[in-house]
């Protein structure tokens, strides 16, 4: 395709336009996946939470994988159809959580444990998945917004990530709270974390999440 005089460098080729989605998508599920099963196989690897990584490990070491695999497939349900309306597919919910967690984990309840078994075979399992989901996203996005008569219609996806958006702002709070419960220095520098986000101007949560890693690294909690 001839480039126009006001076209941006590479607009028009095939790495800006959609039919890109998938291959994109894909390598970063194969990333993610194969990062679980390195977790599966040496405890360490995730690109998931530590709270939803968990939630595997719990079912790696009961047996039950309920509630990795509901949780997992939940977020990823929901983002996968978040994602079309809106233009942006949440990483962390559909590829970390999802794939990452929910389908490795509703594998492992079926019992099909050899893609998290041998890296050769997990990477291009992830890669597949995250070509699939990447397809679905563009199937929807076409069968919704490429058909609302060009009005840019969201079907209101946009006022569910704004009131995300706007909840988060009130964890930081809680955060401190929950590390001057853990530890008296901790909880100092949650709160001096705090502190100094609102003098810049940016959300508390981030802040006391960082203070109280700051200081967690030079008094850190001792297990009991």
């Amino acid at each position: 395709m001839r480039k126009g005089p006001r076209d941006a460098p590479g607009e028009g080729g095939f790495w800006l336009s959609e039919g890109a989605f998938p291959l994109f998508a894909a390598c970063l599920a194969a990333g993610v996946f194969a990062g679980t099963q390195l977790y599966y196989v040496h405890r360490t690897g995730t690109f998931s939470d530590v709270a939803v990584t968990a939630l595997l490990k719990a079912g790696m070491d009961t047996g039950s994988y309920g509630a990795a695999a509901a949780f997992g497939a939940g977020f990823l349900f929901a983002r996968v159809i978040e994602g079309p309306m809106v233009g942006i597919l949440d990483i962390g919910g559909s590829l970390q959580t999802g794939v990452g967690i929910g389908i490795p984990a509703m594998l492992l309840a079926a019992g099909v444990t050899a893609p998290l078994e041998h890296f050769w075979l997990a990477v291009p399992t992830g890669a597949v998945l995250g070509a699939l989901i990447g397809a679905v996203v563009l199937a929807v996005r076409r069968t919704t917004v490429h058909s609302a008569g060009g009005g840019g219609s969201t079907f209101g996806a946009d006022v569910m990530m704004g009131a995300g958006n706007s909840a988060g702002r009130y964890l930081g709070p809680l955060v401190i709270i929950a590390a001057a419960t853990a530890s008296l220095p901790v909880g100092l520098g949650a709160t001096l974390g705090a502190a100094l986000f609102y003098r810049w101007r940016k959300p508390l949560t981030g802040g006391a999440i960082l203070g109280a890693m700051l200081l967690g690294v030079f008094f850190p909690i001792t297990g009991k």
